[in-house]
């Protein structure tokens, strides 16, 4: 059967909840970054993960038990076990390198995602999938330019961290044959709060003052940009939501400057849209086989 059109509206909606998404993220990082100067990143990582249960309550409340109905508990825990990893390595990686260059990075996650979906899924993955790919990873070249400057460990993190985060996206997609996206938001938060406690007992010093607010903006941007996120994939395609990530670059550049003076060099703003480019047109291309598939099996 042919696949049924998307209303303008849905899309509208779709590429508006994305847009708001990457000012949520943005502003977490730049929370992250600033609380960082005084509390260690895995402390932080708690905290934002404690707060973010804590605005995701009423959604639970509401729903009740059935929120947190599932016949893949296993693999939940398994993507939360793998996602603080990512998380605590991507907070510090948060606390030494520049937003802007955090957020070109990141972008790299949907390429590591591809490459492990052929060892991990058997995928088939064809030349132009995997010219977009070496696209990409160019992009980061071209940021991280080895040779003429030194590689920053902050960014070593990032990448890294963008390894793992592709991991878990993996099992998300296996996840959202069968659960909600407010189901797996809710199972993660509530996972990694508890995992990102002994690594924040570690290095644990009480916060006072303003740290407070913090936390609450950090848990409060973060919860409600994985909601934006998964409601943005709800109303449209990725393939037509997903340009409109590149904004967190934008955002990401803007609080660099205004609040910790940093400069984003040509190279990064360059890598960045090379990276992105490859990361959209993998995503577009993983959208054109899917029709294939159900074109010829429908």
């Amino acid at each position: 059967m042919p696949e049924s059109p998307v209303h303008p509206k849905s899309i509208v909606l779709g590429c508006t909840a994305m847009l708001v998404s990457t000012v949520f993220f943005a502003s977490m990082h730049a929370c992250v970054r600033y609380l960082s100067e005084d509390i260690h990143p895995f402390e932080i990582a708690f905290f934002r993960n404690l707060f973010g249960v804590m605005f995701l309550a009423p959604f639970i409340m509401r729903n009740g038990a059935r929120l947190l109905r599932t016949r893949h508990f296993n693999w939940h825990l398994l993507r939360a076990g793998i996602n603080v990893f990512a998380m605590l390595i991507f907070f510090y990686a948060l606390s030494i390198t520049p937003l802007a260059t955090v957020q070109a990075l990141s972008f790299t996650a949907p390429l590591f995602t591809t490459v492990l979906a052929v060892f991990l899924l058997g995928e088939r993955v064809r030349f132009r999938r995997w010219a977009a790919v070496l696209a990409g990873f160019v992009g980061v070249l071209i940021i991280l330019r080895p040779g003429a400057q030194p590689i920053e460990f902050g960014a070593i993190l990032v990448l890294l961290s963008a390894a793992i985060w592709a991991l878990t996206m993996i099992i998300i997609k296996r996840l959202s044959n069968t659960d909600s996206p407010l189901t797996i938001t809710a199972y993660v938060t509530l996972f990694l709060t508890v995992m990102s406690l002994p690594p924040a007992l570690w290095v644990w010093s009480w916060p006072d003052g303003w740290h407070w607010f913090w936390f609450v903006v950090a848990g409060f941007t973060g919860t409600m940009g994985q909601l934006c996120v998964a409601k943005a994939f709800a109303y449209a395609d990725a393939t037509l939501v997903l340009p409109f990530d590149f904004a967190k670059i934008i955002w990401g550049a803007l609080l660099g400057f205004l609040f910790f003076g940093e400069y984003v060099s040509a190279y990064t703003w360059i890598g960045a849209v090379v990276i992105f480019g490859g990361a959209t047109y993998v995503a577009y291309r993983e959208r054109q086989i899917e029709k294939l598939k159900a074109t010829s099996t429908g």
